[in-house]
């Protein structure tokens, strides 16, 4: 995949950088503080999805958006897409397990490689990896820098007792 546009923004958990595709976007990743990742654009409607992602990404930090209206460019297997997809149906402030997740995509046994699909997630946040929870409720690894914090951090916003 090549990303067309990149924009940093910043946000309670720390700066993030979406990357878009003239389809949509395809990348994002919460920067660790020493990332002095650089902004580029090498086509308008790119730079547009990454500037709106960033807007709306502002909104859902404020409380004002609990749903993100974007277009997605997701690279990844077949399985992985179909459980990135899955994952939009969680709605805020609700979570599921990845057994459920597995259910809902009739792979009843498939809860490990959910979890492996869950981890690869190349949209976080937008699409709501962090609200997938061990069977238990508890809090299960994050992929995304910051880990289990920013997974927490996540769900707090989201009024999600864990």
């Amino acid at each position: 995949m090549i990303l067309e546009a990149l924009v940093v923004t910043d946000s309670p958990i720390g700066r993030i950088a979406v990357g878009s595709t003239e389809k949509g976007v395809a990348h994002l990743e919460i920067l660790a503080d020493s990332d002095s990742r650089k902004e580029f654009s090498n086509d308008v409607r790119a730079k547009e999805i990454s500037d709106l992602a960033c807007m709306q990404l502002g909104e859902y930090f404020q409380g004002k958006r609990k749903v993100f209206g974007l277009p997605l460019d997701l690279i990844g297997t077949d399985f992985q897409k179909r459980i990135w997809i899955e994952l939009l149906e969680i709605p805020f402030g609700a979570t599921r397990s990845y057994g459920e997740v597995a259910h809902s995509v009739s792979r009843p046994m498939a809860a490990r490689a959910v979890g492996g699909a869950v981890g690869s997630n190349p949209v976080p946040i937008i699409v709501p990896c962090h609200r997938v929870m061990g069977s238990s409720g508890k809090l299960t690894g994050y992929s995304a820098t910051g880990g289990l914090e920013t997974k927490s951090k996540l769900l707090h916003l989201e009024g999600i007792k864990h």
